[in-house]
């Protein structure tokens, strides 16, 4: 996929310029070997801790003026989660670097297996505006805990949470270890022409297939967390209050916001007009009657968002909400009903606060819809049948999810998090973070005490022991 050659400014060409030279100060930093040593990395990891909670309060007011998160959902869903992913590596590093020990089989006897954990080299990490801080943080300590060096592209249109992330970076590390690159596709073009040990990309499906064809130019492997339209079965067999309450805080979080966020519902047609009552009533208990009035409810990032999202409530009708102010960008909390296929509004992510329901009869219905569609980052299923949730579970494929919630899978760091098909390639949170960043390298250590001559020229073996021998495993 190709993409339009960007006019560069004087004032940037210099910048631009010097990325090659950044990288390969990064590359002779490896070569030192000095991210190698464990105890090098837990104190980078520690330096990294401490620089964002001294930083904590600018941080909050970064996140307030790019997307108006209050301080609650700018700590549950972005300080907290970086923090967390932080001390799991601080405590976990020492054991995860070992060489692991691994079976050998009686065909190779004498002889020890190991599998050795090798950072990757100059890794380099593109992140969103949507979660500005943990969605480079994040997969940053897992970087730092592999033992690499990292260069970091956070998003143009989140511009006071990359100001405070970049002087946390540059004031906490040597651009030589960790740099970090500002600007908008001039930047990220720039960087993606030069030859990386492995890329972790960030964003929108579109976007994800032009990195992916930029990585494949040097053959480097990837880690893609993309988007698309997760669905949100409601089974007839539900309990009402609970469902929608937490149905609609996935949705509303960050104002929609959220590439897990559930994009649509498939309701079943006994419970719809309940649920939907239901969620009216929880929208006014979370935000007010007027939830532009909320401190805990965000903005829209941007005026283009905001127009695209304006465009897509032109179709079906609206049950709820549809209430904007430009200014403000402002957008309140939007059911629909009504759509179709060939609505944008179900053929594009959504991302903001606008929730289109399609009913369905029999749970194989709503099962086969998701199914006619691209596989999605999450689905979630919310039902009292455990037998209709491990139907869903078993005949669907998602990136993750959850049964009688939203969301909450991410918070888990025992849980890899990631995409499949269109909606990702690859995982990452704690301990998959650092095998994400890791190359497993396969070694055998052969004794010398032995040495069958079975295997030498000419073989003297027949084919029937041989193929006995090496049924042993």
């Amino acid at each position: 996929m190709a993409v339009a050659p960007i006019k560069v400014t004087s004032e940037t060409a210099d910048i631009l310029a010097a990325i090659p030279q950044s990288i390969q100060t990064q590359r002779d930093f490896f070569k030192s070997k000095m991210t190698l040593d464990v105890e090098f990395r837990i104190e980078q990891l520690r330096k990294l801790r401490n620089a964002i909670v001294k930083h904590e309060k600018a941080i909050f007011d970064a996140l307030k003026e790019d997307l108006n998160k209050c301080e609650f959902e700018a700590y549950g869903t972005e300080l907290g989660m970086v923090l967390g992913e932080i001390d799991k590596c601080i405590k976990n590093v020492k054991k995860w670097a070992k060489p692991k020990k691994v079976k050998t089989t009686m065909f190779h006897f004498k002889a020890s297996s190991y599998i050795y954990k090798d950072p990757y080299g100059v890794v380099l990490l593109i992140s969103p505006w949507n979660y500005p801080f943990q969605l480079l943080m994040l997969p940053l300590a897992g970087a730092i805990a592999a033992g690499n060096c990292v260069t970091l592209k956070p998003s143009e249109l989140s511009p006071h949470t990359s100001e405070i992330m970049t002087k946390i970076i540059q004031e906490t590390f040597s651009p030589e270890y960790i740099s970090i690159h500002n600007g908008g596709v001039a930047t990220s073009q720039a960087l993606l022409k030069e030859k990386f040990d492995y890329v972790f990309f960030t964003g929108s499906t579109h976007v994800g297939k032009i990195v992916y064809q930029a990585a494949a130019k040097h053959l480097t492997p990837v880690t893609l967390e993309l988007g698309g339209k997760s669905p949100c079965i409601i089974d007839k067999d539900i309990n009402l209050d609970i469902t929608a309450k937490r149905l609609m805080w996935g949705k509303l979080v960050n104002c929609g916001q959220t590439c897990i966020a559930p994009d649509y519902l498939l309701v079943h047609s006994s419970v719809k007009a309940d649920l939907v009552k239901r969620i009216k009533e929880v929208i006014k208990e979370f935000y007010g009657e007027n939830p532009q009035k909320s401190k805990d409810y965000g903005r829209i990032i941007n005026e283009r968002h905001f127009k695209r999202l304006v465009n897509l409530m032109s179709a079906g009708k609206i049950l709820e909400g549809g209430v904007t102010d430009a200014q403000d960008r402002y957008i309140s909390p939007t059911l629909i009903e009504g759509v179709t296929d060939e609505d944008l509004v179900m053929q594009e992510e959504i991302f903001g606060p606008i929730l289109p329901i399609v009913e369905y009869n029999d749970i194989n219905e709503a099962i086969k819809y998701v199914n006619d569609h691209p596989k999605p980052l999450a689905l979630y299923i919310f039902t009292k049948n455990d037998a209709t949730a491990q139907k869903v579970l078993n005949e669907t494929t998602s990136g993750g999810g959850c049964v009688n919630d939203t969301l909450m899978h991410i918070g888990n760091d025992h849980l890899p998090f990631g995409g499949v098909g269109d909606s990702g390639i690859g995982a990452y949170h704690g301990e998959h973070s650092f095998d994400t960043f890791t190359h497993n390298k396969g070694v055998m250590d052969k004794s010398l005490s032995l040495d069958p001559p079975v295997r030498y020229a000419p073989y003297k073996l027949n084919l029937k022991m041989l193929k006995s021998l090496m049924k042993f495993n």
